[in-house]
């Protein structure tokens, strides 16, 4: 092996990769080099090289302690988990509540320090995460909704769906239908628009995963609105009915979800309620609430301050803004001291529903209640990157290689963790963003869960297919998600679609972390390729029948996606080789269903083939499964279609019915259609083994 070649093993870079069996590519070496640049390493010349080698080694000699330890509770042995250390090293560990004691097999679940005291007078200390062993187990099986809350649009929210129509949701699917969960779309905060610029629909390129955004607040429950009078209240009573009319244009006329008109009014309804004192109690919660958010909190503030008065994307702001930590910056936060508390108090305000909804969930009877939903990444131009700038790899993007599903591969635009940093703050970025989400929440979906184990580095510039892997500490960061997940009594659902390596699936159950099981890519490949019948399927996962990336099932049922992909030009084939080759799997899958008995008197409309898929799942051994909302009144129309931008309304569009009609939420929980489905399926969850051993 190279010296190149060397020097990115060591630090988890890779120089090849493998895209299928008895199949190695090569990572260009300009790539090599540009990733360990923004690792902090200079491999620029062969000098460099042999330099950075020599001082990796000489730190690793002298290094007594690695920055940070992760162990499993009662599985590590803690001086088993470190290099040698000299003979007579003393270690010691300063718990989380203060306390100290030896290292050991029992140590409590936590964040500790362990200190080390070598007889040559060297000392060092590094962060002790003590991890649970295994995330606990779902209590029985469970069903629940899969909803995007945005397109929830009910008959009082403003133009899209909010905080409020969640929790009438949760209410009613928990008292009504048995539902056990409502999982989410991701909830962070969007870069903000600018100029004649819009705000990014989707949810998966955030400003900041570390808070919720205020467009989901429902203006009427903020308590101050009660208070409103004169002047402020007739302002308030315009923006209502501007507000009704952007909601009407969306349900009556057609009108796709305008998020940069929603916030609109809300912020100006939201400036009007700030002028409102607070009373002894609410600025009490409020202070509490300040002194939790702590450094998070006051920068991401400061950022949406900074971002009022010179756009959105930090890059581009004036000398000395750009560095969160400047003296500049330090002079911004108290000059724009008022607009930094407007911002903290947004925050508040939306924590504080985000709260209701999960207590109206669990009132219910959920027993989950509310699952969200963690994106991949952050936006470049966005809060998370301003502040967290040393955790966050410059001058590159999370993205995938080349596969069967993409030849080109993917850049996704989102700035990646660097492992190394992690490590050396003891992955507290990683436990906060972690602490923050699940205290809402009694579980957590993580987007693309396999990278917890590595992710794909493009160079800003470089196409997709010249990135390569780097690797994290999986170890650590699967310790650091449990250990979070366990201390909120929440589980954790990994998104493990896609390519995924060898050993990620089982390391995650033994873990406890819950996999994504979608219907349609659920074949006996290691056989036949026919579908595989309830009994081949995992227990440990969340059974859907599909995702916010995929058709509805009235839709997959029907070859509408088909005939949608030819008309945006995404197929790769002939638009009859497609169909043809689409109805002869759905063919597949419905023999299978006819076969278990779950089409009686044959294969029915397509009402009776939807409810066929769903007691399909639930005729598997799934601890969780999830039913997509739209497909409770034959919604067609998929929320993302991958490849599009301009082309299709991606994340604008509401929930509808079979005809394309948006449906309110009221409309839609009284539809007999969906009570017909969750009614269904909650018989069929009752006893899903009969026709699971049936298909064996």
């Amino acid at each position: 092996m190279g010296r190149l070649a060397r020097l990115a093993a060591a630090h988890g870079v890779a120089t090849s990769y493998a895209p299928g069996p008895g199949r190695t590519v090569d990572v260009p070496q300009e790539t090599v080099v540009a990733v360990l640049a923004a690792l902090g390493v200079d491999a620029s010349t062969p000098e460099a090289v042999r330099q950075a080698l020599d001082a990796h080694g000489q730190q690793a000699s002298a290094r007594l302690l690695p920055p940070t330890v992760v162990l499993r509770s009662g599985q590590d042995d803690p001086a088993a988990s470190l290099p040698p250390l000299p003979p007579g090293t003393a270690l010691r560990v300063d718990t989380e509540d203060g306390g100290r004691c030896d290292p050991g097999p029992d140590l409590p679940l936590g964040v500790h320090t362990l200190r080390a005291h070598a007889p040559d007078g060297r000392s060092a200390r590094s962060a002790l995460i003590v991890a649970p062993r295994r995330l606990a187990l779902p209590d029985g099986r469970s069903h629940g909704l899969m909803v995007q809350l945005y397109s929830l649009l009910s008959s009082r929210s403003w133009g899209m769906g909010d905080l409020a129509d969640l929790a009438e949701l949760a209410a009613w699917a928990g008292r009504t239908t048995g539902a056990g969960f409502v999982q989410l779309n991701p909830l962070h905060v969007a870069v903000p628009a600018t100029g004649d610029a819009a705000t990014d629909p989707s949810p998966y390129r955030p400003s900041s995963r570390r808070f919720a955004d205020p467009v989901h607040l429902r203006i009427e429950d903020v308590p101050e609105y009660a208070y409103l009078t004169g002047p402020a209240r007739s302002r308030m009573e315009r923006l209502t009915e501007r507000a009704a009319r952007l909601r009407d244009g969306v349900l009556r006329k057609d009108a796709h979800i305008d998020r940069d008109a929603v916030w609109a009014l809300k912020r100006d309804a939201l400036e009007l309620l700030r002028a409102v004192p607070l009373g002894p109690g609410r600025r009490a919660d409020y202070c509490a609430y300040l002194a939790r958010g702590g450094q998070a909190l006051e920068d991401h503030a400061l950022w949406c301050a900074l971002a009022e008065l010179h756009g959105p994307d930090w890059r581009s702001w004036p000398t000395g803004l750009t560095d969160p930590r400047s003296a500049r910056t330090a002079r911004a936060r108290t000059q724009h001291l008022d607009r930094v508390d407007f911002h903290c108090w947004l925050a508040w305000l939306t924590d504080g529903q985000l709260a209701r909804a999960q207590r109206a969930a669990t009132d219910a009877g959920m027993a989950v209640g509310l699952v969200h939903d963690l994106a991949v990444g952050v936006h470049p131009s966005g809060s998370d990157a301003w502040a967290q700038q040393d955790a966050l790899a410059a001058g590159m993007s999370i993205g995938a290689p080349p596969d069967a599903f993409n030849a080109a591969g993917q850049c996704w635009g989102l700035p990646p963790w660097r492992p190394d940093a992690l490590a050396a703050s003891g992955y507290r970025p990683y436990r906060d963003l972690l602490r923050g989400l699940l205290a809402h929440a009694g579980a957590l979906r993580v987007d693309h869960v396999m990278g917890q184990f590595r992710q794909w580095w493009v160079p800003e510039g470089a196409p997709p297919a010249h990135g390569t892997y780097v690797r994290y500490d999986a170890g650590a960061m699967l310790g650091v998600l449990t250990l979070e997940a366990h201390r909120a009594d929440a589980m954790v659902i990994g998104e493990d679609l896609g390519t995924v390596e060898d050993g990620v699936r089982e390391e995650l159950a033994g873990r406890g972390v819950l996999g994504t099981s979608v219907l349609w890519f659920e074949r006996d490949y290691a056989g036949d390729g026919k579908p595989l019948p309830p009994a081949g399927w995992r227990d440990a996962c969340l059974a859907t029948a599909t995702t916010h990336d995929l058709p509805s099932t009235a839709a997959r049922l029907g070859g509408d996606h088909v005939q949608l992909h030819h008309r945006l030009g995404l197929l790769g084939e002939p638009l009859r080789t497609a169909r043809r080759a689409d109805a002869a799997e759905r063919a597949e899958w419905l023999a299978l269903f006819a076969r278990l008995g779950l089409l009686p008197g044959g294969h029915g409309d397509e009402e009776a083939r939807v409810r066929a898929v769903y007691r399909f799942l639930a005729a598997t051994p799934a601890w969780l499964v999830g039913v997509w909302l739209p497909d409770g009144v034959g919604d067609r129309r998929p929320q993302n279609v991958p490849g599009t931008s301009l082309e299709y309304p991606n994340w604008r569009l509401p929930l509808a019915d079979g005809a394309g009609r948006p449906s309110t939420l009221e409309e839609l929980l009284a539809s007999p259609r969906l009570h017909a489905l969750l009614t269904d399926l909650d018989a069929a969850m009752a006893a899903p083994r009969s026709v699971a051993r049936e298909a064996r």
